[in-house]
């Protein structure tokens, strides 16, 4: 596609971010490396400077990842008595596998949910007062 096109699909977050693709074009890669963001699509030319996940992945990793992987290790040692060697062999890729895997595609769709949804610093167009808009109230005297 031509860099002069200014049209372009509504493409899903989730489709896009997932696949690793850039998420105007659909086309681009989206990482460089396993984790880190490329500069810019190598598509269509987007930047990716929008892009800040911050530490979203490691969160959503942490909460459906790593508390169901932990426990079960728990429950293996609880239930079995199982050696150290066993917990290893067996915890050990399981706390990998959910921990390591799940975190390149969660990134990417959390990058891509910021340019679907335009995603920005939260800002007040107005000045700020900190009783509201009009200032502190003044009861008026009573008579």
């Amino acid at each position: 596609m031509p860099e002069t096109q200014t049209e372009w699909p509504k493409l899903e977050p989730i489709q896009t971010g997932i696949r690793g693709r850039c998420p105007r074009c659909g086309q681009g890669r989206l990482f460089q490396g396993l984790l880190k963001l490329a500069p810019g699509c190598d598509h269509c030319g987007l930047s990716y400077d929008f892009a800040d996940p911050a530490d979203g992945p490691a969160f959503f990793v942490i909460c459906f990842g790593c508390v169901p992987a932990v426990t079960f290790a728990l429950m293996l040692e609880i239930w079995f008595s199982a050696s150290l060697l066993t917990q290893l062999l067996v915890s050990g890729p399981i706390l990998l596998i959910t921990c390591i895997l799940p975190l390149r595609p969660l990134k990417g769709w959390l990058v891509c949910s910021q340019f679907f949804f335009k995603a920005g610093e939260g800002r007040i167009d107005r000045p700020w007062s900190p009783y509201g808009a009009g200032g502190p109230r003044v009861m008026p005297p009573k008579r």
